[in-house]
Formats: structure tokens, sequence, C-alpha cells
């Protein structure tokens, strides 16, 4: 396998990174016969790879995070012998949870962002975490097995940690965070893409523009960089930093032309 031909049209120097590590883990699985595994992917970076492997051809991967809607996946390259069912006997051995229990007088007290700031706080390499799921009472933060033990064990020596009860849990016991909805109406000149990231991130449409060509836009969990894409009926729109929305009705047009989109934003 030529990796150097086969990258040749990525111009990125981090996605040929990423998907040269790819390309060893699909020849390290065929040689060893086994599942090879990469660490945490973001959204871009699954997007990126869901398209080099649907270009190349390749079947034998999955995509896991923990639980069904997950943004942050591994990739797991797996041999022909392999199942679906087999494949989920070995989730435990992938990933596991270290779960927060935060003491009563703390409860309420932390977000997302405390979480993982705490994560960064430590130095501890973020690609080695996935998702973070936030409660009243506790977090379960989804990391890959060999590093569970490291951040359990580095998490108490945080100020803000030191009196919650930290413990390793298995990936099956995953306390999803309940999803809030509300819907929103927007008035827009189009279906553009553009302009919808222009009014669901409450900025300019310079700075929308910006947004995506910094590849934190994504329709249906692919990263799109077309600023003037159409969207439709029951898109998924994701803008990192900002939420997740879905088109739930083209309401009409006002007098002036535009239209109105009632949306089911995330909160």
């Amino acid at each position: 396998m030529d990796k150097q031909l086969i990258l040749k049209e990525y111009r990125k120097q981090e996605d040929k990174i990423c998907l040269s590590q790819v390309l060893d883990k699909i020849e390290f699985s065929k040689v060893r016969d086994k599942l090879e595994t990469t660490d945490f992917l973001d959204m871009y970076q699954v997007s990126l790879v869901e398209n080099f492997l649907r270009k190349i051809k390749f079947e034998n991967y999955q995509l896991y995070g923990g639980y069904q809607d997950a943004e942050r996946k591994i990739l797991i390259i797996f041999p022909e012998k392999y199942n679906q069912q087999m494949l989920a006997k070995n989730y435990h051995k992938m990933l596991k949870i270290v779960r927060i229990e935060l003491p009563e007088e703390e409860e309420g007290k932390y977000s997302h962002r405390n979480y993982l700031g705490g994560i960064v706080k430590l130095g501890l390499k973020r690609e080695k975490v996935g998702d973070i799921m936030v409660h009243e009472k506790s977090a379960d933060i989804i990391t890959l097995e060999d590093f569970s033990n490291i951040l359990a064990q580095q998490l108490p020596t945080l100020t803000r940690f030191e009196n919650s009860k930290i413990q390793i849990v298995e990936i099956e016991n995953l306390k999803q965070r309940e999803v809030r909805k509300e819907i929103i109406k927007i008035i827009i000149p189009s279906l553009r893409l553009d302009n919808f990231v222009s009014d669901l991130a409450r900025t300019s449409r310079s700075k929308a523009v910006q947004i995506i060509e910094q590849e934190r836009v994504f329709i249906n969990g692919q990263n799109e960089l077309k600023v003037s894409k159409l969207l439709k009926l029951n898109d998924i729109i994701t803008i990192r930093g900002k939420g997740r929305f879905v088109i739930k009705e083209l309401a009409g047009t006002t007098r002036s032309g535009r239209m109105v989109v009632m949306i089911e934003k995330f909160v």
C-alpha cells in the first residue's frame, strides 16, 4: 500500500497524519488478525475518516463513542472474522467511564467546561477522553480503557474534585444526560448554510463564513465547507461551540420574502 500516493490529494498536514495512522491501523489489523483502535477523534476527524474509508472502499470498521449520539469517537478496525456481536463483546476492553460523584455541597456547581478544564489543567491528552456526561450530582467521563486509571488517579489532585468520589465504571453503565430541546423561530433570506450559521450563532454573515471555513460546521454529522449549500427539512446542524440544531419546519415567508424557519435547539 503506497500511503504517499493515497494521501497525495490531502493538503493539510494534520489530515495526512490522521489518515496515515488509520492506514497503519488497517495494516496492523490485517497482519495481526485482531482489533485495532485509535484515540478519540473529534467531529471533524470523524467526518474526514468516514469519507476517506468510503473512498478507499474499506468496510471493516466502526466508529464508537460509548453511546449512539456521541460526538467524539474511536475508530475500530476489525478482521473479517468479526461480526457485530463479537465487536460489542469487546467494547468494555476499549472504553471505560471515570465517574465523578460530587459532595452534597458542590452539587450543580460544575459545567462541562469545568470538567474538561480540569483535564486540560492536569496536562492530560485530550484525545484520550471522549464525551463528558454532566449531571447535577456527578459526571461520567468516557475514556480509553488504558487511560482510565491515570485519569482516576490524577483528578483528586485538583482542588475542585479533592472531596469527590471518583471511580472507574464499565461503559455499559454510562449515565447519559437528559436531552432538553426548545423550538425557536428564525427569519433568513434563504436556505443557504451561511444564513443559518449567522442566525443560530448570533453573528454577522462575514463571521459566519469564517466559522464555516474554520471547519466548525457539520450537517448531518459531515463537515461542510460550502457556504452556499442549501439545507432542507430535518437537516441536523452542529456548530462547534454553539450547539446542535434541527430544521423542523419551513413555516412560510414574510411580506418582504424572507423565510420563516422553525428550529429545534438542543439546550
